[in-house]
C-alpha cells in the first residue's frame, strides 16, 4: 500500500499564509480512527481531512487535534482543491464527498472560486448560558443555539474585532464552540469570529461550518440570498454565501503551501 499523501492547504485564502490552514491526507483504504486522530494531533491544525476513494467520489472525515467533528467547511474546500490540483479529479468535474454525519457534500468551481453545497445549520433563540456574556466581555443582542454551537449577535463590527474572550470558560460549555457575529459596517454583510477550545481550537481562523449557521441567520435579517462575509481572526478570511432553502453554498479560494507523505 502506498504511503498516504499529505498536503498543507490554506483555505478561504487570497494567498499563502492567509485564510485557514488545513491538512489533507489521501488514503488508499479506510484507516483506524485512532491513527487518524494521532495524525491530526501531529499536524496541530484546526482540522485535518482524510479522504478515502469510493466508487462515486471520496469518503471524508475531519479531525481537530482533540476530536473528530461532524462537519468542516475549510478542510472540505481544501480537499476539493487537493483533488483538482493533484490530478485525481478533472477540473470540470464536481468533487463529491460522502460523510458519516452530514450527508453528501458537493464542491465545484463557480466564478473562479470553489463553491461548496452544505446543509444549513439553523440557530434557534435560546437563553444565554451562565457566564458566557462575562467570558466574552460583551452585552449580546441575540443568543441562539445550533446543533453544534452557540451563536451570539453583538452590536457592531468593532465589538467582534475587539473580543478578548475567556477561553477557559468557553471551553467548559457543552457545545463545539461559540460564534460571535455582527452586521458588517460597509464592505461585508456580516463579520464573525469563532472560538472552539473544547475541541482543541482556541480560535479558528475561518470556519465554513459556522457560516452554515451565519448564512440563514443574516439572510433573514438583511433580506438577501447572497452575502459577503468576513471572519475577523488574526489571519482573516472571506466567505461568499448563497442561501437556497435548506442548503448553504459557501465560496472561497485555496492555495497549496506544502506537500509530503506520512511515513
Amino acid at each position: 500500500m502506498a504511503k498516504p499523501t499529505l498536503w498543507g492547504i490554506d483555505a478561504f485564502a487570497n494567498g499563502p499564509f492567509t485564510g485557514n490552514p488545513a491538512a489533507v491526507c489521501h488514503l488508499d483504504a479506510p484507516a483506524n480512527p485512532d491513527w487518524m486522530q494521532r495524525v491530526a494531533a501531529e499536524m496541530n491544525l484546526s482540522e485535518t481531512a482524510f479522504l478515502i476513494p469510493t466508487p462515486d467520489g471520496w469518503g471524508i472525515r475531519w479531525f481537530t487535534p482533540l476530536a473528530e467533528v461532524a462537519l468542516c467547511g475549510h478542510a472540505t474546500l481544501a480537499s476539493a482543491h487537493f483533488l483538482w490540483q493533484s490530478g485525481l479529479l478533472a477540473l470540470e468535474r464536481s468533487a463529491r464527498f460522502f460523510t458519516q454525519r452530514s450527508g453528501e457534500l458537493v464542491c465545484h468551481v463557480r466564478d473562479g472560486r470553489i463553491e461548496m453545497d452544505f446543509p444549513a445549520r439553523l440557530a434557534t433563540e435560546a437563553p444565554i448560558p451562565d457566564g458566557l456574556a462575562e467570558a466574552l466581555g460583551v452585552e449580546p443582542i441575540w443568543v441562539g443555539r445550533s446543533a453544534d454551537d452557540h451563536l451570539v449577535q453583538v452590536g457592531n463590527e468593532n465589538t467582534v474585532r475587539g473580543l478578548r474572550p475567556n477561553l477557559a470558560v468557553i471551553g467548559q460549555l457543552p457545545v463545539r464552540g461559540v460564534i460571535v457575529t455582527a452586521r458588517g459596517d460597509g464592505v461585508y454583510d456580516c463579520v464573525s469570529r469563532f472560538f472552539a477550545p473544547a475541541v482543541g481550537v482556541p480560535e479558528d481562523p475561518v470556519t465554513g461550518s459556522a457560516h452554515c449557521t451565519l448564512a440563514p441567520f443574516w439572510s433573514e435579517r438583511i433580506g438577501k440570498k447572497e452575502l459577503r462575509a468576513w471572519q475577523a481572526s488574526r489571519r482573516g478570511g472571506e466567505v461568499h454565501l448563497r442561501v437556497a432553502g435548506s442548503r448553504v453554498f459557501l465560496g472561497g479560494s485555496a492555495v497549496t503551501v506544502w506537500r509530503g507523505e506520512v511515513v
